[in-house]
C-alpha cells in the first residue's frame, strides 16, 4: 500500500460516550444486554460516521471515495430497526437457553451478524473481515505467508474455491496440484459456499503442520486426495528472461505493492540486453492493486486513458497515462480464464489502444471494482462500490477480454511433456516474430 491516508477509517458501531462511538476489544466480558444496547441504541439515535482517511486494498479497487456521509436515519425501512433489534434478542435468548453445543461466545455471533449482512448482497466479492482476516489480508500484498504456494479464486460455474495458478518451488507445485483444479474439501471442511477469504484461511496455517485438499481434475473421473505441508511462501510477482531472437518476455503473476517497481527494472534489463519485443504473460494472474496496474500501465501505454470508473451514482473517475514511456517495441500478450481483474485493466487497455496483441483464451470477466473499508476496533468491511471501464468505453464484467488470437492450452502435452512444452508461448513467440521482421 502506498499512504495510509488512502485509508476510508470508519467509527465502528459501539457505546456512545460523549457524542461519539467508541468500540472496546474487551467486550467479551460484558453482558450480552449492555452490547445489544450500545449497538442499537447507538444506531437508533443516529449514527455519526466520520471519514479519517483511506488505503488501497489488494484487491481492483482502490478508489477513494470524496464525500462525506451524512447522519444515519433509521426507520421502519431500514434493515436494523426496532423490530430487527427485538427479534435478535428474541433469536439470542432462545440460542442462551437452548443451543447444546459448546464453542459458542459473544464474539461469535457478533461475527456472524456481520457477516450474515455482507453475504446478503448475494456479491462473492463483498465481505466482512474480522481483525484476524484483515491481518491476513495485508500481509498478502506483502507477498509474504504461510502456506502451499497456490493462487486461488472462485469458480463461477461450481462456486467452489480453484487454484488459478502455482508458484514454482512450492509444496503446491511438489504435492502436483494444477492451475484449474477445482478444491472440494480442505481437511474435513467442504468449501461449497464459501467466501474467497474463508476458503484461503483453512488453507493456510502454521509452517509444518499438513493440510488434505481434496480435488477435482477435470479428465478425472474420481476425487483426488492431496496432502502437503505449509511452509513460508514468498510470491514472486514479476518474473523475465531474454529468450531467443532478441525477445524479451515478462510474467505479472498479481499486482500487488512490490509489483510494478519489479516490472520496471524487468523492462530496463530486457531493454539493456538489446530487447526487440516483447511477450507479456497475464496468464493466471488473478488481478491486484489499482495502483500498481495504472503504474505499469504508465511505462506501456500512449497518453489517454488507461480505465475510469463510474459508481451507481454515475460519478466517474478517470486514470490517465501521460504516454511519456511508451513501449517503443512490438508486444504480444498472454491472456487466458485466469487473467482477471486489474490483469484485464491492462490487456483491456493494450487491445484498445492496439499496442499488443492479445493471445489465448477470454479472459475471467471481473468488471467491478472494491473498497475496503476498516473500522477503529480492526475489523473491516469490503464492498463493491462501482464498474470499470476501458479506454473504448467497454465493461467486460461477466463477459471478459476476447483474444485477438484464440488459442486453447495443450494441458495434456504440457503436463505429460519432458520440458513442459507451452503451446500458448510458443503461439506468443511466433506471432511476436511476424511483428519483428
Amino acid at each position: 500500500m502506498e499512504n495510509d491516508n488512502r485509508y476510508f477509517e470508519l467509527d465502528s458501531f459501539g457505546d456512545v460516550q460523549n457524542g461519539q462511538i467508541n468500540v472496546s476489544k474487551d467486550n467479551d466480558s460484558q453482558k450480552r444486554k449492555m452490547f445489544w444496547r450500545g449497538i442499537f441504541i447507538g444506531l437508533l439515535i443516529a449514527v455519526i460516521v466520520e471519514l479519517i482517511g483511506f488505503a488501497a486494498a489488494k484487491l481492483v479497487g482502490s478508489f477513494a471515495v470524496e464525500e462525506r456521509p451524512t447522519a444515519v436515519e433509521l426507520s421502519e425501512d431500514s434493515a436494523i430497526n426496532l423490530e430487527t433489534v427485538q427479534k435478535l434478542q428474541a433469536l439470542e435468548a432462545v440460542i442462551d437457553k437452548n443451543f447444546y453445543l459448546e464453542g459458542l461466545t459473544d464474539e461469535k455471533l457478533r461475527e456472524g451478524l456481520y457477516k450474515g449482512m455482507l453475504e446478503a448482497l448475494d456479491d462473492p466479492y463483498s465481505e466482512y473481515y474480522t481483525e484476524a482476516e484483515l491481518n491476513e489480508l495485508m500481509n498478502q500484498m506483502s507477498g509474504i505467508y504461510y502456506g502451499i504456494g497456490a493462487y486461488v479464486s472462485i469458480d463461477k460455474e461450481s462456486s467452489l474455491p480453484k487454484i488459478s495458478g502455482i508458484i514454482a518451488g512450492t509444496p503446491a507445485e511438489a504435492a502436483g496440484l494444477r492451475a484449474n483444479d477445482l478444491i472440494y474439501q480442505v481437511d474435513d471442511i467442504s468449501t461449497y459456499g464459501l467466501t474467497l477469504t474463508e476458503a484461503v484461511s483453512y488453507i493456510r496455517g502454521e509452517e509444518g503442520t499438513e493440510v488434505t485438499l481434496t480435488i477435482i481434475r477435470e479428465g478425472i473421473s474420481d476425487y483426488l486426495q492431496v496432502v502437503t505441508t505449509r511452509q513460508r511462501v514468498v510470491s514472486p510477482t514479476v518474473e523475465y528472461e531474454m529468450l531467443d531472437n532478441g525477445m524479451g518476455y515478462i510474467q505479472i503473476v498479481e499486482f500487488d505493492d512490490v509489483t510494478a517497481d519489479q516490472f520496471a527494472d524487468a523492462l530496463a534489463t530486457l531493454r539493456g540486453s538489446d530487447m526487440k519485443g516483447l511477450i507479456l504473460d497475464l496468464r493466471a494472474n488473478p488481478g491486484g492493486g489499482l495502483t500498481s496496474v495504472v503504474d505499469i500501465a504508465q511505462m506501456l501505454l500512449p497518453e489517454g486513458l488507461i480505465v475510469y470508473t463510474e459508481d451507481k451514482e454515475g460519478k466517474r473517475v478517470e486514470y490517465k497515462c501521460n504516454g511519456t514511456r511508451e513501449i517503443e517495441v512490438p508486444m504480444v500478450v498472454l491472456v487466458d480464464m485466469n487473467s482477471a481483474s486489474a490483469a484485464e485493466i491492462l490487456a483491456g487497455a493494450i487491445q484498445d489502444y492496439e499496442k499488443g496483441t492479445l493471445i489465448g483464451t477470454t479472459t475471467f470477466g471481473k468488471g467491478i471494482v472494491q473498497q475496503i473499508i476498516p473500522f477503529k476496533d480492526g475489523s473491516a468491511m469490503k464492498v463493491t462500490v462501482s464498474g470499470y471501464y476501458t479506454p473504448k468505453g467497454r465493461n467486460i464484467h461477466g463477459t471478459g477480454i476476447e483474444p485477438d488470437i484464440v488459442c486453447e492450452f495443450d494441458g495434456e502435452t504440457y503436463y505429460n511433456t519432458e520440458g513442459a512444452y507451452d503451446n500458448q508461448l510458443e503461439k506468443a513467440k511466433e506471432v511476436l516474430g511476424e511483428m519483428m521482421k
